[in-house]
């Protein structure tokens, strides 16, 4: 922990959505332990979780990974790469937020290799020989001067156990090895409205503080639907070569820096707005008609769900109407925002290659796609002029239901 930490907020989120973005989310090292690894002496969980954050920083890691995906059943998809079937690999990352990350997959599909440099970040998939690639913003100091935390003390870490626990499970801090590393575990569950999410385990070094494994559970299953471990690791300084590589020539350029700049834009803009106006944002089913624009449909329950809220969003710079039905992890969301015209010409065909790809669904006589995963399920459609996007953590069943009820 003492090493993510000293990593910015920007660049830790970068490593995390470089390697799961494409199907979901986690940052870490980790391994299994031996009988004969070594195991550090029992403590309270806000007495480990202080000892982590307070540890002296290490200048670098390297470490042997493996990374376990069961989220998305990979006939889902077309093509295979190691994010949807998992993976072996290796790990360097350094005190200042370099990070590279290497994943060779068993099953085929070509390697993938991600690099955090500077600004730069990068992501090569050899089995589709594209290269996506992008530099982040850059930082204000403002937002730099708020990423720097000071350790907190034992009273606020015991506060905000309590807070937590009002609303999950939490184990305390169980003593364990990993990787060879005397290491302290715990366990994170949702008390109620979890849908199909059960639970969350981590594991850090029990000296330095570095996080050694990252696992998400689906609620009923023993083994994790996503994981990232580590079968060996060590501290110390990390040769700068090993951050010069660069893909082949051939490969095909993918700039995602344009859009994320673009993003960036909006959010200052957005802010700015805000503070000048201070204007209330439009809420509740028939103030959310009225100005929508658009028919826009909020029964007042899907799939046995009641609303709870519906509001007026911005998307992609376009009004949209965001509908939550249920509460919790376990509710379902509804986006719905008037449907693109149909591109003509040059650009005829694309933005479509990702949802065309999924399995279909009939909608009450529309044709919608499906992403089904251990945790969750997203439904696209259009009808009568509008897109709708349902989600939620919830098995295809309800999904569908909802998606048949608007």
């Amino acid at each position: 922990m003492s090493f993510l930490r000293r990593l910015s907020t920007r660049r830790l989120l970068a490593v995390i959505g470089g390697a799961l973005a494409v199907v979901a989310g986690g940052t870490a090292i980790a391994i299994a332990a031996t009988s004969s690894s070594p195991v550090p002496p029992k403590e309270s969980l806000p007495v480990a979780v202080r000892q982590a954050l307070a540890a002296p920083a290490v200048k670098g890691v390297t470490a042997r990974i493996a990374f376990t995906n069961e989220l998305i059943d990979s006939s889902s998809l077309p093509g295979s790469t190691p994010l949807l079937t998992g993976a072996t690999g290796r790990l360097w990352a350094t005190a200042d937020g370099s990070v590279r990350l290497e994943l060779q997959s068993a099953q085929g599909g070509g390697d993938v290799q991600i690099l955090v440099k500077g600004n730069d970040v990068s992501l090569y998939e050899a089995g589709s020989k594209t290269l996506y690639k992008a530099t982040l913003p850059e930082e204000k100091a403002g937002k730099k001067a708020e990423e720097e935390h000071g350790i907190p003390t034992l009273s606020a870490l015991k506060k905000a156990l309590r807070h937590l626990r009002s609303g999950a499970n939490v184990s305390g801090a169980t003593p364990t090895s990993v990787a060879g590393r005397g290491a302290y575990s715990v366990q994170v569950s949702p008390k109620r409205d979890g849908g199909l999410v059960g639970a969350a385990k981590i594991a850090w070094d029990a000296v330095t503080g570095t996080p050694l494994r990252v696992g998400v559970y689906a609620a009923g299953r023993q083994d994790p639907v996503l994981e990232l471990t580590a079968t060996d690791i060590s501290y110390g300084d990390v040769d700068a070569g090993v951050f010069d590589v660069a893909a082949p020539a051939d490969a095909k350029v993918v700039d995602l820096t344009p859009q994320l700049q673009e993003l960036a834009d909006k959010k200052g803009d957005h802010g700015k707005k805000a503070g000048n106006h201070k204007a209330k944002g439009v809420s509740g089913a028939a103030a959310v008609r009225k100005a929508a624009g658009f028919d826009v449909s909020a029964p007042s329950a899907l799939a046995g769900l009641p609303r709870k809220a519906v509001r007026l969003v911005t998307v992609d710079g376009h009004q949209a109407a965001l509908a939550i039905y249920g509460k919790g992890l376990g509710a379902i969301v509804v986006l719905q925002s008037p449907a693109e015209k149909p591109a003509v010409g040059d650009d005829a065909g694309k933005g479509d290659d990702v949802s065309k790809a999924l399995p279909e669904v009939s909608i009450d006589g529309a044709t919608g796609h499906e992403l089904a995963t251990a945790l969750g399920t997203v439904i696209t459609f259009e009808r009568d002029g509008v897109s709708y996007t349902v989600l939620g953590s919830v098995p295809p069943a309800a999904a569908e239901a909802a998606a048949r009820g608007l």
